[in-house]
């Protein structure tokens, strides 16, 4: 973690300073951003001492951040690509009637459907409220998705399912430091959410056990009383393992099960087959190490569970997330004091981004598209017949594996996501982009998604305008302006607007400041069950952030949930039986070893803004693959060498790393490079039936040595 000081980049005279928060992951940390100049100067970031979330801690990308809003490759005006094949500089009206007469016309030629909005758990809740409805009114389109798909929706569904509601952190981030009993699953949190380590080195301070599930010895796993090493996606398997012992044990809460949840007859049922022994074989992980973890978790007077990435982005990582519930439901842990199920959501709106109306199957305030009452609620604060709604769309993967003539969706904006670089199989999605008839990329980069672009919008960035984002804990925070934009820089929200018009639906996007857009996603929310209706930009600003639920302008927000009921009907909890399936794509003859992804901590998601950052650069200038020390005498490797590695999709060759934290059958790589560096060239797209999730974590490569001249 970065130290307690602010990273000065200029040391001008006169200054404004703004209480604002971090453009990166969904921590969300409260930052002091101070402009020491004119709105071309460069800006001082310091943490906040007084947010209750970091507490004036920060990561490096945190204390870099300012760099990318004077960054030199920064886009700056609108680019239209000429008939050369180069991109141009064109006029805003020039670039909006491009970009406006070429959707009418594929529409009229193909349908609606044929129009496409792929979206960012990085945008504001303003932005995703707006992107849905421009995708389903202006565009007409039932297509629209995001890249929250890739990171969080296997929690949300499986918090749905259990619970009747999804909000990553049931309760405050500080009360991880209450837990008696912790357990991470396949979350690094020291490398992805740095700042929340000072609440799990204080669990552990204030004598609580931490337990870490990763295939990998992370520097999280590092810090941990147990570490359980399973067999890459084995997850779901290894948590039906505990929750057989922790019947096997008596170590369950009847009295709980029977006042709180429905379903446990069938979960018991569905468990016996998850003998100790049979789980060790399939996970790899001890009897022993399975007893220790569960009588940790069962005999502590508090206990949390989170899981992170890991087990989430498998094909069949709703199910896994259902285990994790079924577990601590049986332990009778949700909804007490300092216990319960988390999930620690990623992108820096991956929360609010999920629940607005950028996802294809949901309407604002997490109402569901199919729904004939929510789509009648919705239709009433737009002033529309419901009827005008379109249908559920494509999923993001889905939804990109369908562009071009061949899949039928002919053109696609995209919002704040690199798509090229972010998804799996990662080949096929370029190729899917070069066949559009019209991409259109709204970034303040050029980055490998907008290779093929036909326009590039240029739009503003975190410290230039003004909107609310949901962090992990369902906190709704403001990210308040610090300086305007360049002078031909537009916001998402103009842009949105300036289009609608020009499709003809003009009359429904007639916002002149974020915060109307807002209180417009107010009214939309209202009764839902993600109700903001009693929040607004004043209430947020004096109490430092406002936790959802919050139905009311009197309410004080919900920062804990299931102390009383849970959000099903009947106010209990839901058991669901789970078994384990395997992987999508297991490692064979062919390819015989396991291959998975993650982040380094100086580097987020898909690279397409850290990469730009010097600092940043040179800490982890490139992906190198890690390979344990057996597993490299094998290959003929040694730290350094240059490793190919295939799948069925592509190859990638990068630079080794030996370390003995990893297992000896498994390869890993993190996914923050695109081009001939991209993980995600190998990775497999298939899909959680549930979530949509593609399973990231999981597929089967090969790998040789490769010389420096070949």
């Amino acid at each position: 973690m970065a130290p307690r000081s602010s990273l000065r980049l200029k040391i001008v005279t006169s200054e404004t300073t703004t209480h604002t928060h971090c453009p990166y992951c969904a921590f969300q940390c409260g930052v002091v951003m101070t402009d020491r100049a004119d709105h071309a100067g460069v800006i001082d970031v310091r943490p906040d001492d007084d947010f209750p979330v970091n507490r004036g801690q920060m990561c490096i990308k945190g204390f870099t951040s300012a760099a990318l809003l004077d960054h030199p490759e920064r886009l700056t005006v609108p680019k239209i690509r000429g008939r050369a094949g180069r991109l141009l500089p064109a006029r805003w009206d020039t670039a909006l009637d491009f970009v406006a007469e070429r959707l009418l016309r594929l529409r009229e030629l193909h349908g609606p459907a044929a129009l496409a909005a792929f979206g960012s758990g990085a945008l504001t809740n303003e932005k995703t409220y707006l992107l849905g409805k421009f995708a389903r009114l202006a565009l007409q389109s039932p297509n629209v998705d995001y890249n929250g798909r890739y990171c969080m929706s296997s929690a949300a569904a499986g918090q749905n399912k259990a619970f009747g509601i999804d909000r990553g952190l049931p309760f405050p981030v500080s009360d991880i430091a209450h837990t008696k009993a912790l357990l991470l699953w396949g979350a690094n949190c020291a490398e992805t959410l740095p700042p929340i380590m000072q609440w799990i080195f204080a669990q552990r301070d204030n004598g609580g056990a931490l337990i870490v599930v990763d295939p990998r010895r992370t520097d999280t796993a590092r810090a941990a009383a147990l570490h359980l090493q399973p067999t890459p996606g084995s997850d779901l398997a290894l948590a039906n393992g505990l929750l057989y012992l922790a019947l096997e044990e008596k170590l369950i809460d009847t009295a709980y099960i029977a006042a709180r949840t429905d379903g446990f007859d069938d979960l018991r049922r569905a468990v016996l087959s998850y003998h100790p022994a049979h789980v060790e074989r399939l996970t790899g992980v001890s009897t022993q190490d399975q007893l220790k973890a569960v009588r940790l978790l069962a005999e502590a007077p508090s206990s949390m569970l989170l899981s992170g990435r890991g087990p989430e982005q498998q094909s069949k990582g709703a199910d896994t997330v259902l285990s994790f519930i079924n577990l601590m439901l049986a332990l009778g842990k949700v909804g007490k004091p300092y216990s319960g199920y988390g999930c620690l959501t990623g992108q820096g709106n991956g929360q609010g981004g999920r629940e607005h109306g950028q996802k294809a199957d949901q309407l604002p305030g997490y109402r569901h598209i199919e729904d004939a009452e929510h789509r009648a609620a919705i239709a009433r604060v737009w002033g529309i017949d419901p009827a005008e709604l379109p249908a559920k769309g494509k999923s993001a993967y889905e939804l990109l594996d369908a562009l071009g003539p061949e899949g039928g969706i002919r053109a696609l904006l995209v919002f704040g996501s690199n798509v090229a670089v972010a998804s799996p199989n990662a080949l096929n999605v370029e190729r899917r982009l070069a066949s559009l008839d019209l991409l259109v990329v709204c970034d303040a980069f050029v980055n490998e998604t907008a290779r093929d672009a036909h326009v590039l919008l240029p739009v503003a960035q975190f410290a230039e305008e003004e909107g609310t984002m949901t962090n992990l804990e369902g906190r709704v925070i403001l990210r308040q302006k610090v300086r305007p934009a360049p002078p031909e820089v537009k916001t998402d929200i103009e842009i949105f607007c300036e289009l609608a018009r020009r499709l003809g639906a003009g009359r429904h996007f007639q916002y002149t400041s974020a915060e109307q857009v807002f209180d417009e996603l107010r009214r939309a929310t209202a009764g839902a069950r993600a109700d903001y209706s009693g929040i607004t930009y004043d209430k947020i600003r004096r109490n430092r952030g406002v936790f959802w639920p919050c139905p009311s302008v009197e309410h004080p927000g919900t920062p804990r949930l299931f102390a009383e009921r849970f959000h099903h009907p009947n106010g209990r909890a839901r058991f669901h039986a789970v078994h384990h399936r395997p992987a999508a794509e297991l490692p064979d003859d062919a390819y015989p070893f396991y291959f998975t992804t993650g982040r380094y901590k100086e580097h987020y998601n898909s690279g397409a803004q850290t990469r730009r950052v010097s600092k940043l650069e040179e800490a982890k200038p490139e992906p190198k693959v890690e390979v344990h020390p057996r597993l490299a005498a094998r290959l003929g490797v040694v730290e350094g060498d240059s490793l190919l590695v295939e799948s069925r999709r592509g190859a990638v060759t990068f630079r080794v790393a030996v370390v003995p934290s990893i297992r000896p059958d498994t390869l890993f790589a993190p996914f923050h490079w695109g081009g001939r560096k991209a993980a995600n060239v190998l990775t497999v797209p298939a899909l959680d039936p549930t979530s949509r999730m593609p399973e990231f974590k999981v597929c089967a490569v090969r790998a040789r040595r490769v010389s420096e001249s070949n």
